[in-house]
């Protein structure tokens, strides 16, 4: 007879334990920057199950009261005992993957009180739910309490990011070195489950200071410079929302001005270009930029302008052919999923993990209308992302990561 994979393994209680997880931890707010009370929930539970956690010094320069958590849990150990964790103690041989969520979300702007409504997890209140990225985190926990109880056929790894919404802070400050693992899985793209991420954007920050002069604007209008008016003249020059399939503008803030009755002496502006290809991202970016010093030269503005840009992260393209796809396409396929490949304008930790030399790939968890008041996920959809990582422990371990991309 042959033996039950770890997908058919999963039962009922297990489900509860996933969805009760995941309605606890949308409660504890975690804007990114203060991921500390999130991250206490996840070590506990983790040290219950008898895993040992490790938090890495990347808080500071992540901008967060917290830093990033690497567990190892092996395998072959289902006894409940405290878990070797030096390297020499983890048993070279064996494969090991990794699996990594992020514990923070955007900025809340209403309490988090989770409800089911029409089979899925909800907010009660008028804001985002958490789901992005509490959904993978449940999971990852749910899959910790299950291979602590019934074993998997790898060695795993995971990894909780803090700063993940803030251009991935905390992945690029995490040091891959401390992997044991040679390839990686992220469950963070708001869509359905099947779709695989095999594009990714490269992203920039840009932003710009106009200097004018001030003013009394009843009096002596004339004697002033708006900066104001020269950040709205940049605006309207730009080409914003989707550029192309593959390309973004958006002008996320902008803030200037003291009085209604002074020429505004002072305005800035923050903006992000997201494209497909570095190529194409720096081409879009040095239209930006030119077009920021055409409206601060236009005779009715005649500003000094700064400008700042910073290349937030990089994107990547994966081979379709590459293992770690093929593997994460036979378990989705085990789930009863049609993988699907796609191209996203978002990023994930998976690009911070990638630039650094690490093999990841990123799946689609389910979740849908991240970062709005009406974020949900289907009890469905969550338990169904924690039967693919099941899969994905089955296949990979068959995987060998000198050939996983």
């Amino acid at each position: 007879m042959t033996a039950p994979t770890s997908l058919e393994r999963v039962g009922e209680l297990e489900r509860r334990y996933l969805n009760g997880t995941f309605a606890e931890l949308c409660r504890i707010e975690s804007p990114s920057g203060h991921e500390r009370g999130c991250a206490e929930r996840v070590i506990a539970e983790l040290r219950a199950l008898g895993v040992e956690v490790h938090e890495d010094d990347a808080g500071p320069r992540a901008g967060s009261d917290c830093g990033n958590l690497l567990a190892f849990i092996r395998g072959d150990d289902r006894t409940g005992a405290q878990q070797p964790q030096t390297p020499d103690e983890r048993g070279a041989g064996r494969p090991s993957v990794l699996l990594c969520a992020h514990l923070d979300t955007v900025p809340l702007r209403a309490p988090v009180e989770p409800v089911l409504l029409d089979g899925g997890w909800e907010n009660a209140n008028d804001g985002i739910l958490g789901a992005d990225n509490k959904a993978a985190v449940a999971v990852l926990l749910a899959l910790a309490r299950h291979i602590r109880q019934q074993g998997a056929p790898v060695d795993v790894e995971l990894l909780f990011t803090v700063g993940e919404e803030v251009a991935l802070a905390g992945a690029r400050a995490f040091d891959t070195a401390r992997l044991r693992s040679g390839f990686g899985y992220v469950f963070d793209h708001a869509s359905p489950i099947g779709e695989v991420v095999l594009d990714s954007p490269t992203h920039f920050r840009v932003q710009a200071s106009f200097r004018g002069a001030a003013a009394h604007a009843g009096i002596r209008p004339e004697d002033g410079r708006s900066a104001i008016l020269a950040a709205a003249r940049a605006v309207a020059s730009l080409s914003l929302g989707r550029l192309d399939e593959g390309t973004t503008v958006n002008v996320g803030t902008i803030a200037g001005g003291t009085a209604i009755n002074v020429v505004p002496e002072h305005c800035s502006l923050t903006l992000e270009a997201r494209a497909l290809g570095d190529e194409r991202a720096e081409t879009v970016v040095s239209e930006i930029v030119d077009r920021l010093h055409e409206a601060a030269n236009l005779p009715d503005c005649d500003c000094d302008l700064d400008v700042s840009v910073e290349r937030t992260f990089s994107g990547y393209r994966l081979s379709p052919s590459s293992a770690a796809v093929r593997a994460a396409e036979r378990a989705l396929r085990r789930c009863g999923h049609e993988p699907v490949h796609i191209s996203s304008g978002g990023g994930s930790d998976a690009n911070a993990l990638i630039a650094a030399g690490f093999p990841t790939v990123n799946l689609a968890n389910g979740t849908e209308h991240n970062h709005e008041p009406g974020e949900r996920v289907s009890v469905l959809a969550l338990e169904q992302m924690l039967d693919v990582a099941l899969a994905l422990l089955d296949e990979a371990a068959s995987l060998a990561p000198a050939t996983a991309l």
